[in-house]
């Protein structure tokens, strides 16, 4: 099996129950959300690269093609393997999806977490969910 064809499963991610270490509180919030991601800082560093190149791509109309892998080791300075196995994380966590073999961000991350949030909010705890 090739690298790039790698199963992109669920991933795991830190979730902090102090209000002090809010993704949002951050002086860097996408590197402060990719630490909570990857283990390795130069990972995180890398990651929060990569996120930055898909969004800013994205906005500008010309999104990132699958195929310039290539250039993609070469700008963020890593192996196939790390890269692919970064970019897999990302889309196991729902932080970008790939369509029409271009990379975006995704929306999957934020319905899982509000999901949960909600369930958590309603369910277990028995609050009215206009409160949360």
């Amino acid at each position: 099996m090739k690298v790039k064809d790698a199963r992109r499963t669920a991933t795991t991610m830190i979730v902090r129950s102090s209000s002090g270490s809010r993704v949002s509180l951050s002086m860097d919030p996408f590197y402060e959300l990719m630490k909570r991601l990857f283990k390795r800082e130069e990972t995180a560093l890398r990651a929060k690269d990569f996120l930055m190149k898909v969004k800013e791509a994205q906005l500008t109309g010309d999104p990132i093609k699958v195929e310039e892998w290539r250039e993609m080791l070469d700008d963020l300075k890593v192996s196939r393997s790390s890269f692919y196995s970064m970019r897999n994380k990302l889309l196991g966590a729902g932080l970008i999806d790939i369509g029409k073999g271009e990379y975006r961000l995704s929306g999957k991350f934020s319905k899982d977490m509000t999901d949960m949030a909600r369930w958590w909010w309603s369910v277990v705890l028995k609050k009215d969910i206009e409160s949360l």
